[in-house]
C-alpha cells in the first residue's frame, strides 16, 4: 500500500471542522464519498455536515447542512450510488437523492424517525441483485461466464416481483425499523423489538440471506455477554409494513473463554457481517485501552448427534440425522495494538474452500482482504477468512504539498494520528480513511499484494476488472490509479478485443460505457492521449444522435414494429445517393414534425453537428496522421453513417424552420453548404463502409476536401472537458497534499501537458503539422521559424 493524497481542512476565522464522534464514512459504487464532520463556529455551536466529494477532485467538495439535531451515526450508500441514508443519534433516518443527477446537489424529502432512540446500524433493503466473479474463468469469452448472476430474492417484492425499495435499521435500545417506499411517495413504516426480551445493543449489523430473509447481529458491548443473530421477514399486509423476527443461534467470543484474557479485553469494539449478502460469516473485535482481538466466525450446518435408545425406538430417526445451525470460530490474532476502524471489501468474491484455492492458484488477490486500523496509525489488510496479514501501510512519511518543495521535515512528538473511519473501493484497490484531525486520506492497494506477478498476468487482472465495471456500470477509478503508461496500449486493445466478442445486444447496452473507459484509459499515456478527443467526441455524437431521434414521433399510432429512428437508419444504410435531397424523399417526413421552438432550441446540437462534419471533412487530407484529433472518425464507418443520418433529419426540420439549420461562412452565397458537405461525407462513408477501416480514400475525395477551407470557414471545436483530475498526475511514493474547498496547483505531467496543448481547429496541413511540434520543447530559433512559416 502506499498513500496517494491527503485532503485536509483549512482553517477559517469564526469555524472550524472538526470529526464527529462518531463519525460516519460511506463510499459508493459511482466512486463518491461521502462523510461528517461536525462544523464548529466561535460560540461553540455545532452544525452536523455532511459532505460528498469525487476522488477525482476531492477538493470540490460538497458540504450539506444535514439539520440532524444529534450526531450523525451511519452513513449508507443505495446500490445505483445516486441516494444515500444518513442516521444519527436521536432515532432519525434521511434518505438523500441527487437534484438532476448532480453530485453536488442534494435534496431530502423523506425519512423515518423512531424518536430518542439512537440509530446503530443501517442498511437499504436488497434488490436482489447479486452477481458472482469467477477468476478461474477470465479468459473466456463471453462476459456471462466471468460474472454470472446468483440466485437471490429481494427483501421484499411488489405486484410482479419487481423489488420495493426501502431501508432497515437497528436502534439501541434492541428495536428493528423498516421504512418501504412506495411507488406513489408514500412511506410505510413499522417498528417491533428484535426479541420479547428487550435488551441494549451498544454494536449492530445487518445481512440478507438468499431465500430474502434479513439477519441481524447484535451485541451490548460487553466481551462477556453473548453476541445474538436474529432472522427478520418483512411484508406487507392490508397496505401495512409487518416484522416478523425469529432467534439464531448466538456465540460468544473464543477470548472470552481464556480467563487470562477476559479481563483484559473487556468490550466488543467492532461487530461486523463480512458481506451484506453473506450472513453466514460474521468478523468480530475485542479490545482493551491498549490491544485488541481479532475473530472471524461462520455459521454451519452441523449434523445432532442422537442417542442409540432413540434410534432403536424409533429407526426413521437414525436413518436421517437432524440437522442444527452452529456458530464455529474459523480463525483469530494474536494480541494487537488496538483496532481503531475496520473496513470491508465490497467485490464479490466467494469465500468456498474451492474457490480461495482457485484464488490462490489464479494469483487473483483483489477483494481476498479487508483493512484494519490501529491507533499506532497503521493500516494492515488482513485476509478475509484466516486473518493473515498480507499488506501493511505505516504513516510515518507526511505526505508533501503541491505548493511546497520537497524538503526535510523534523519529526513530531505526541499521540499518534489514526483513522477513525475506513472504507474500500468496489474493487478493493483503493482505501478511504478519515484520520482523528477530520484529514481524507487516499491509498492505493496493490493488486498484487506484493506478490510478483508476470506483466501478462497483472494486466489480465486489471483487464478483469475493468469488464466488472463495465458489465455492473461501477465507476473504474480506483483502477486507474494502478494502471502504468506502458499498459494503456494493451488494456485499450484487449477490453475491445473482448467487447467485440459479446452479443450484439450486449455490445449496444455497454456502446457508451467503453467508450467512457477508454477515454480514461488513454489519459494516462502520452502515448494515446490524443485519442481521449475522439472519444470524447464520440460520445457526444452518440448523445445527440439518441436524443434527436427519440423526438421523432410515428404520424399514426398503429405503426409496424420499427420506430422513426430505425427506419431513418435503415433508409439511409440502403440509399447511397450522394444527393441529400434525394435522400430525404424516402422518408416520411410527417415523423419529422417538431413544434417551432423545440427547434429552435435544438439549434446549437444542430450547430455542433454541421461544424464536426466540416471538420471532419476538412482533416481528410491529413488523415494519415494518428496524432490528430478526429483520426479515427475518418475510418469509422459506424460514426461517418450516423453523422449522415443527422444530416438528414437537419435538413428536413431546416425544411420546416429554416432558423435553427447550422450556420456556414461561406465565400459564395449561391453555395449550398449543407449538400456540398452531405456529398463529401457520404462518399466518405461508402469507401469506408465497401473497403473497411483499413481504406484510403480517392484522391479526388481528398482533393474536394483540400478545397473546403477556401469554400467554408473551418470552425473551432473544443474537444476535451477540463483536464484537471488528480488520476494522470499522481506520482509513486509521492503523495500530494490537498485542502478541502481550494483547488490546487497540480503539477503537471507529459500527458496533462499534451492534452492542454492539443490543436482545436483544423488548418492547413503543413501549418498543423508546425503547430503539433510546439507540444515539444523546441529551441527559440525554431519556434521563431515555425512562426514565420505560419504567418505567411
Amino acid at each position: 500500500m502506499d498513500l496517494a493524497y491527503v485532503c485536509e481542512w483549512e482553517k477559517w476565522p469564526k469555524s472550524t471542522h472538526c470529526p464527529s464522534v462518531p463519525l460516519a464514512c460511506a463510499w459508493s459504487c459511482r466512486n463518491l464519498i461521502a462523510f461528517t464532520t461536525d462544523l464548529r463556529s466561535d460560540d461553540q455551536d455545532l452544525t452536523r455536515m455532511i459532505h460528498i466529494l469525487d476522488t477525482e477532485h476531492p477538493w470540490d467538495v460538497h458540504s450539506i447542512n444535514s439539520e440532524h439535531s444529534e450526531a450523525i451515526t451511519c452513513l449508507e450508500w443505495d446500490q445505483s450510488g445516486s441516494r444515500l441514508l444518513s442516521a444519527d443519534a436521536d432515532g432519525q433516518i434521511k434518505c438523500w437523492s441527487m437534484a438532476d443527477h448532480l453530485a453536488n446537489s442534494w435534496e431530502s424529502h423523506v425519512g423515518s424517525l423512531v424518536e430518542g432512540d439512537p440509530i446503530v446500524a443501517l442498511s437499504w433493503l436488497h434488490n436482489g441483485v447479486k452477481l458472482a466473479l469467477h477468476v478461474e474463468k477470465s479468459g473466456a469469452s463471453s462476459f456471462g461466464e466471468k460474472f454470472s448472476r446468483v440466485k437471490f430474492s429481494p427483501s421484499l417484492t411488489l405486484f410482479g416481483g419487481k423489488p420495493m425499495e426501502g431501508w432497515i435499521a437497528v436502534t439501541v435500545s434492541g428495536l428493528v425499523t423498516v421504512s418501504l417506499l412506495k411507488p406513489s411517495g408514500q412511506v410505510l413504516t413499522s417498528t417491533e423489538s428484535l426479541c420479547r426480551l428487550r435488551g441494549r445493543a451498544a454494536l449492530a449489523d445487518i445481512a440478507f440471506t438468499g431465500g430474502g430473509n434479513i439477519v441481524v447481529a447484535t451485541a451490548d458491548g460487553s466481551s462477556a455477554s453473548p453476541v445474538q443473530f436474529y432472522k427478520v421477514c418483512v411484508s406487507v399486509v392490508s397496505e401495512k409494513c409487518r416484522i416478523d423476527t425469529e432467534i439464531l443461534p448466538s456465540l460468544f467470543m473464543r477470548c472470552t473463554t481464556d480467563l487470562n484474557r477476559r479481563d483484559r479485553l473487556p468490550a466488543i469494539t467492532h461487530l461486523k457481517f463480512l458481506a451484506r449478502d453473506m450472513s453466514e460469516q460474521v468478523l468480530l473485535c475485542a479490545s482493551s485501552q491498549t490491544s485488541s482481538v481479532v475473530e472471524c466466525w461462520s455459521l454451519r450446518k452441523e449434523g445432532l448427534p442422537v442417542n442409540n435408545i432413540f434410534q432403536q425406538l424409533s429407526p426413521a430417526v437414525g436413518d436421517k440425522q437432524p440437522m442444527i445451525l452452529k456458530w464455529r470460530i474459523l480463525s483469530a490474532t494474536n494480541d494487537l495494538d488496538r483496532v481503531s476502524a475496520v473496513a470491508l471489501p465490497k467485490l464479490p468474491i466467494s469465500l468456498t474452500n474451492t474457490d480461495l484455492k482457485v484464488a490462490s492458484d489464479t494469483q487473483f488477490y483483489p477483494g481476498l482482504g479487508l483493512a484494519l486500523a490501529f491507533h499506532d496509525g497503521s493500516v494492515h489488510i488482513v485476509h478475509r477468512l484466516s486473518l493473515q496479514t498480507m499488506a501493511v501501510f505505516y504513516s510515518s512519511a507526511a505526505p508533501r504539498s503541491v505548493d511546497e518543495p520537497a524538503i526535510k521535515r523534523p519529526r513530531t512528538t505526541g499521540p499518534a494520528i489514526h483513522f477513525k473511519a475506513m472504507q474500500l473501493s468496489w474493487t478493493s484497490l483503493a482505501l478511504v480513511g478519515i484520520d482523528s484531525h477530520g484529514r481524507l486520506s487516499m491509498l492505493r492497494i496493490s493488486p498484487s499484494m506484493g506478490h510478483s506477478l508476470d506483466v501478462g498476468l497483472a494486466l489480465r487482472h486489471l483487464l478483469f476488472l475493468l469488464e466488472y465495471c463495465m458489465v455492473t456500470g461501477y465507476d473504474w477509478w480506483d483502477i486507474l490509479l494502478h494502471v502504468q503508461p506502458g499498459m494503456v496500449q494493451s488494456l485499450v486493445e484487449k477490453l475491445h478485443e473482448e467487447y467485440t466478442r459479446q452479443k450484439a445486444e450486449l455490445q449496444q447496452v455497454l456502446s457508451t460505457r467503453i467508450l467512457a473507459m477508454k477515454a480514461s484509459l488513454c489519459k494516462l499515456s502520452p502515448c494515446t492521449v490524443t485519442r481521449v478527443c475522439d472519444y470524447h467526441a464520440k460520445l457526444f455524437l452518440i448523445a445527440i444522435s439518441s436524443t434527436l431521434k427519440s423526438l421523432l414521433r410515428p404520424h399514426v399510432l398503429n405503426t409496424p414494429d420499427k420506430s422513426p429512428g430505425d427506419r431513418l437508419t435503415e433508409i439511409c444504410a440502403k440509399i447511397t445517393d450522394v444527393d441529400i435531397d434525394k435522400v430525404m424523399i424516402n422518408l416520411k417526413t410527417e415523423e419529422f414534425v417538431l413544434d417551432m421552438n423545440t427547434l429552435q432550441a435544438l439549434q446549437q446540437l444542430l450547430q455542433w453537428v454541421g461544424d464536426f462534419v466540416l471538420y471532419l471533412l476538412a482533416s481528410l487530407p491529413n488523415q494519415g496522421s494518428p496524432l490528430r484529433p478526429g483520426h479515427s472518425f475518418l475510418r469509422d464507418g459506424t460514426s461517418l453513417g450516423m453523422l449522415r443520418e443527422l444530416m438528414v433529419v437537419i435538413r428536413i426540420w431546416g425544411l420546416l424552420k429554416p432558423s435553427c439549420l447550422p450556420v456556414y461562412t461561406a465565400t459564395s452565397d449561391t453555395q449550398d453548404s449543407m449538400s456540398l458537405l452531405f456529398r463529401l461525407l457520404t462518399k466518405l462513408w461508402i469507401c469506408c463502409r465497401d473497403e473497411g477501416p483499413t481504406s484510403e480514400p480517392d484522391e479526388a475525395l481528398v482533393d474536394e476536401c483540400c478545397l473546403l477551407p477556401s469554400q467554408l470557414l473551418i470552425p473551432t471545436l473544443d474537444w476535451l472537458p477540463v483536464s484537471d483530475g488528480l488520476v494522470s498526475r499522481l506520482q509513486p511514493k509521492q503523495p500530494l497534499r490537498l485542502h478541502f474547498g481550494k483547488t490546487p496547483a497540480l503539477p503537471g505531467s507529459a500527458t496533462t501537458l499534451q492534452l492542454d496543448g492539443l490543436i482545436r481547429a483544423p488548418g492547413h496541413p503543413k501549418t498543423d503539422h508546425l503547430r503539433r511540434l510546439h507540444l515539444g520543447a523546441h529551441p527559440t530559433e525554431e519556434c521563431k521559424a515555425c512562426t514565420s512559416v505560419i504567418e505567411h
